[in-house]
């Protein structure tokens, strides 16, 4: 949400969670991940930027992988599937404290689904995997 005074918008919000890609255990680069207002916020690039945002919502699975040069540098990489049209997988590669986040991450997600009252929404098209022939066969039986 912005607030405007005198022709001017403001950015108004509650960041959760930030950090960076990270390289061994610097934070040197140019992609940075950002948590708030109910949002998931991509930001990469230098000379040309761009920023994907997916709402917490819409993660589906998430899931952490530690290699194991990543668990001697303390990062990981949370992949989150979505149900985003343009982002349908997020990777928040090479993070600290990976665990943590997800978990926090996890917390969210059931949240702003709760809120949202979403809650099994994602279930919906299950029933497209059930083979109709299969049930026929059944009651023949």
């Amino acid at each position: 949400m912005g607030k405007a005074e005198n022709g001017e918008i403001r950015e108004v919000t509650a960041n959760i969670w930030e950090d960076r890609k990270h390289h061994l255990w610097f934070p040197i680069s140019f992609t940075k991940y950002t948590v708030g207002n109910g949002r998931l916020y991509v930001n990469s690039g230098f000379l040309s930027s761009r920023e994907d945002e997916c709402l917490l919502y819409r993660i589906t699975d998430i899931t952490l992988y530690r290699s194991l040069p990543q668990r001697i540098f303390g990062t990981g990489t949370i992949e989150l599937h979505t149900k985003d049209r343009s982002t349908p997988v997020i990777r928040l590669e090479n993070i600290a404290k990976s665990t943590q986040v997800k978990r926090v991450l996890s917390d969210l997600i059931e949240k702003e689904r709760e809120d949202k009252k979403v809650v099994g929404r994602d279930m919906y098209g299950a029933v497209s995997h059930i083979d109709p022939m299969e049930e026929i066969q059944d009651d023949h039986m």
